[in-house]
């Protein structure tokens, strides 16, 4: 089976990460799977042409360009199956490919795709949607949402979780050292993230456990601001930047708990990652996270909204052995369960089949 992936960039990015896992899982089962990126090639395309993945970057930079560029590739390609990751991509890309001929026409959208919305965006995005046999949705509430919106008819939208390939336990002494507790958290640093909360919580938390550590995996817009903020608060030589990692095992594997502050998130890949290590989580009561989270029975969710409460929660973690280690086996217990590449893989696959 022929698959393309139409993606906005192949830059890091957890949407991007998967699209990278679900291309070797599909070629090691005997598909032909390639990338087409809209914008940016990035480190994750450069590491797909390397493993002998067709990936091409700029394919446009306007819809009418990408259209007419995207109706050639297909009609080239012939692909049996178009997988659509997140909004542009489906606009974009989902005419040209009915055009073609494209059997099977997929859209996932990796976000939780709560309101307030990009209304042009939406509006777009459900014409594009009368084109796609299926949307999928990463989580419960992605689906809901895609349900309560426009006009995408409800027996087109289907939830499959995201899924991640298991971290391997890296030995203590290839990792970076640490002292004390250490939270981790790994994504972009952007301001959905919310990371100005997350850093707040960190200070107060300090207040009553000095030997916290936190450290940052990721890079973006907000890098610089961050570091500022967090000298201002007085924490800085408590928090290390470690900026963009592809191998993000070494971090995981010395991680006491997970962490993430964000305002809207759909299901994200590090934190199944973590699970995946049975790493416990702290995460804001938004979107896929913290459904994942409160299903495996595997953290403390708390409000995005509230530094304190983030800040108990940490202290919470740090100083409960018997809650800590009963988190850490029910995350190694959901991932095999719900979260693991093959689950999500035979559920694409099985959709793939139903156009």
């Amino acid at each position: 089976m022929k698959i393309a992936h139409v993606v906005d960039s192949m830059e890091v990015g957890g949407a991007e990460m998967l699209v990278a896992q679900m291309c070797d899982a599909q070629r090691d089962m005997g598909h032909t799977p390639c990338v087409f990126a809209i914008a940016a090639l990035g480190d994750i395309g450069v590491r797909l042409q390397s493993d002998g993945f067709v990936v091409q970057a700029n394919v446009g930079q306007h819809l009418f360009d990408a259209a007419r560029n995207f109706y050639r590739i297909f009609n080239e390609l012939r692909p049996d199956v178009v997988h659509l990751h997140n909004p542009t991509p489906a606009i974009y890309a989902a005419l040209p490919a009915r055009m073609a001929g494209t059997a099977s026409i997929v859209s996932t959208r990796h976000s939780l795709v709560a309101a307030p919305r990009r209304r042009v965006e939406e509006i777009k995005y459900a014409v594009a949607s009368l084109l796609c046999d299926w949307v999928v949705g990463v989580c419960d509430a992605t689906t809901a949402n895609l349900r309560d919106m426009h006009s995408i008819r409800p027996r087109k939208i289907v939830r499959i979780y995201n899924g991640a390939v298991p971290l391997r336990r890296v030995a203590k002494q290839e990792c970076p050292s640490k002292s004390g507790f250490l939270l981790l958290y790994v994504g972009r640093l952007e301001p959905v993230k919310n990371h100005g909360l997350l850093l707040q919580a960190f200070r107060l938390a300090l207040f009553s456990l000095p030997n916290l550590q936190l450290w940052m995996v990721g890079d973006g817009s907000e890098r610089k601001s961050l570091e500022n903020l967090a000298t201002g608060l007085g924490i800085a030589s408590q928090v290390t930047f470690w900026g963009q990692q592809i191998d993000v095992a070494p971090f995981f594997s010395n991680a006491d708990a997970f962490v993430m502050s964000s305002r809207s998130e759909g299901l994200p890949v590090s934190l199944l990652q973590g699970f995946s290590l049975g790493v416990p989580a702290i995460v804001t009561d938004v979107g896929g996270m913290a459904e994942a989270v409160r299903m495996a029975e595997a953290g403390v969710i708390v409000s995005a909204l509230d530094p304190g409460e983030m800040a108990a929660a940490i202290l919470q973690l740090a100083r409960n052995d018997e809650s800590r280690n009963r988190f850490s086996e029910n995350a190694a217990i959901a991932y095999a369960a719900h979260f693991s590449l093959e689950r999500m893989l035979d559920a694409y696959m099985e959709l793939y089949c139903k156009a």
